[in-house]
Formats: structure tokens, sequence, C-alpha cells
């Protein structure tokens, strides 16, 4: 096999396993993608993915909150009382409390 075929071959085989698109984003829209971004952010120190993780605090989806707070806390050590399952009027004070952490941080 060619050069050329070898990497043909190789590409489709990337493809086919799910590695064949670009790199995940925190403020990509698909929590599929959006949360192993978060993860690596978490694993990486990425402090630059901190604003978007605390406007996920207000996710639709729980488990994009769920793994929000836990990357959160994972580069912060702060919680600030947020429980992911809890209803919209209760993470207010939470929310509200994280918002106000990112204009003093």
């Amino acid at each position: 096999m060619g050069n050329r075929n070898w990497i043909l071959a190789a590409c489709a085989g990337l493809a086919m396993a799910g590695c064949g698109h670009g790199p995940r984003s925190v403020s990509d829209p698909d929590p599929a993608d959006k949360i192993p971004a978060m993860k690596e952010a978490a694993q990486t120190h990425n402090q630059r993915a901190i604003p978007q993780m605390v406007a996920d605090l207000d996710s639709d989806d729980p488990a994009v909150r769920l793994y929000s707070i836990d990357a959160l806390q994972k580069l912060t050590g702060q919680t600030f009382g947020y429980r992911y399952y809890d209803d919209d009027e209760a993470r207010k004070p939470a929310v509200a409390k994280w918002k106000q952490w990112l204009l003093h941080k």
C-alpha cells in the first residue's frame, strides 16, 4: 500500500472511530462536545474556560450543569453552595455568587 493509500485508510479509521472532528470547546452548544471540553479544561487548568462554565450553571441540561460545577470546583476549589440538581430558583443565589466572583477575579 502506498503512502497516500495508507494516509487515506488511517483518516477513514479515525473518522469511523469518532476522532475525526475538530477540537472541542466549552462554548459548543452540543453537550456531547461541551462536556468533554469541560473535563479537559479542568484537567489542564484552563482558566479561560471559567466564564463559559459559570454561564453553563444556568443550562437547561442537568448534565451540563453537573460537569460545569465539577470543573469549576476542580479549577477554583469553590462551589458557593451550587447544586446542579436544584431547581432554577434554588440555584439563583449560588449562580449570583459565581457571577460576582467572576467580576472580582
